[in-house]
């Protein structure tokens, strides 16, 4: 996850970070790996009082992690069914809107250069399938991009997803075998009434290979976007290189268009068919 964080400019380390933890799997093993990685931390709990007793739990499990942990933690209880009435808004809309108009804030005060969010492949993959069974252009296929603006404050701290480089399973692997931390189960994941939960419980029969292959392709469409856009981007970048070379059947368009930016000379890329080799800032290709 360091790896990509770097990659794709998510966060430094000199300014602090607020991290969006629920309590769930994804957002602990998210502030585990970003504190180990010496990040400064800063942890953001919202109780939308929505599940009774569960959320009361969740809130004091946050406050437990964050306290073993040594990490600031700012908690916000929300009267989400009022908004709800209020805004003619779905619970959902109304969660969402509410937890990053907040996030904006105490972003804000604490001078923190992003929120990040807990968000993984196996996300990605329900975001493209949602936008498929509602019907997506370019824009809805690229899904989830690793860093974007604040929903609620476009002009504000922008939102990162550090998570979106592997998969829930892996998450779960590192919290229980590596890391050997626990974790709260969100008793409303399992209402199938809920559509983004339907598409969850569909995921489980996908193997991990496919997730990862659907979450490829919403990375690959935002290159396409951002080509079509005029945008200088990483994203843009290897989808002009993927047209470039797509005769070629070149795999891993992604490790060539990194190594150039680099200036990796002499770094050696094959396919069935070609050869590509970097000189002098070029790349050079020959048939096999």
């Amino acid at each position: 996850m360091t790896t990509y964080i770097r990659q794709r400019g998510l966060l430094v380390k000199d300014q602090p970070v607020l991290v969006a933890v629920s309590g769930g799997a994804d957002s602990v093993g998210l502030l585990d790996v970003l504190v180990r990685a010496g990040y400064q931390c800063i942890v953001a709990h919202c109780n939308f009082h929505l599940r009774g007793a569960e959320s009361d739990r969740d809130e004091a499990f946050v406050r437990e992690l964050c306290e073993r942990m040594k990490v600031q933690l700012f908690v916000n209880h929300f009267d989400t069914l009022a908004y709800a009435r209020a805004h003619e808004a779905s619970v959902e809309v109304a969660a969402r809107e509410l937890r990053y108009a907040w996030f904006e804030e105490v972003a804000k005060e604490n001078g923190c250069q992003a929120v990040a969010v807990a968000h993984h492949q196996n996300d990605q993959a329900e975001t493209l399938l949602l936008n498929l069974k509602r019907g997506a252009g370019l824009r809805g296929l690229a899904g989830m991009r690793p860093k974007s603006a604040n929903p609620m404050v476009p002009n504000g701290v922008p939102i990162v997803r550090p998570l979106l480089c592997t998969t829930r399973d892996y998450i779960e692997h590192y919290l229980q075998d590596k890391r050997h931390i626990n974790w709260v189960v969100d008793s409303t994941n399992s209402d199938t009434s809920i559509t983004r939960n339907a598409i969850r419980e569909q995921l489980k029969t996908y193997s991990k290979s496919e997730i990862e292959h659907m979450a490829q392709t919403a990375e690959y469409m935002q290159g396409y976007a951002d080509m079509l856009d005029g945008k200088d981007t990483r994203e843009a970048g290897i989808a002009k290189l993927y047209e470039e070379l797509r005769e070629y059947n070149f795999a891993e368009i992604d490790k060539i268009y990194d190594a150039l930016q680099k200036g990796e000379g002499g770094k050696i890329f094959t396919s069935k068919t070609h050869q590509a080799t970097i000189k002098k800032g070029k790349l050079c290709v020959i048939s096999v």
